[in-house]
């Protein structure tokens, strides 16, 4: 499997692609995410690179308070995205990082548990923004393979923050299958 920080980069690095690729007529298109259209979307990413600097310091959400909440793309949403993203990618890429432990909503977790979280979600993300935008949605065969066999293990319908997985084919490709586990339909 490859290296995780890598794949962390590489996910962004997609997520990046397409945020890049809005056009200013579709911040209001809607997006897979049923409760987010586009603008939502960009603004849920770019509100937890925010997070992670914080959270990577051993910061805890108590004492961060409503820093995060709200809008905050601002009047420059793709400027607002590569800052965010920037900051998060340089906390991720600190030594010893990944021995850490950050003090997440549900409890203490390794950082890796973190991050394998975070590429989870701007992979998956990724796939809902393409479609958003009307954008190439065909992710990096090897960043979805590694999400798909970390996702595979997790309990997604316990957390609540997906939908019940969609059934796909026995021949369906492992996109196709990372993307329904979450219950979406491609």
């Amino acid at each position: 499997m490859p290296d995780l920080l890598d794949l962390h980069g590489q996910a962004m690095a997609e997520f990046g692609r397409r945020v890049r690729a809005v056009r200013m007529d579709q911040w209001a298109r809607p997006t897979p995410c049923e409760q987010w259209d586009v603008h939502d979307l960009v603004n849920h990413l770019v509100t937890e690179q925010l997070w992670v600097p914080h959270l990577l310091a051993g910061g805890t959400i108590a004492e961060a308070g409503d820093r995060f909440d709200g809008d905050l793309l601002g009047e420059e949403p793709v400027a607002t995205w590569e800052v965010a993203a920037r900051e998060a990618r340089s906390a991720w890429l600190q030594p010893g990082v990944l021995e850490r432990t950050v003090h997440l909503s549900f409890g203490d977790a390794p950082a890796t548990v973190y991050l394998w979280q975070m590429t989870f979600d701007l992979t998956v993300h990724t796939w809902d923004l393409a479609q958003g935008i009307g954008e190439d949605d065909k992710l990096a065969p090897e960043l979805v393979d590694s999400v798909w066999e970390w996702a595979r293990t997790q309990n997604f319908a316990a957390s609540g923050l997906f939908a019940a997985p969609v059934p796909v084919s026995d021949d369906a490709d492992t996109q196709t299958r990372l993307i329904a586990l979450t219950g979406r339909r491609t």
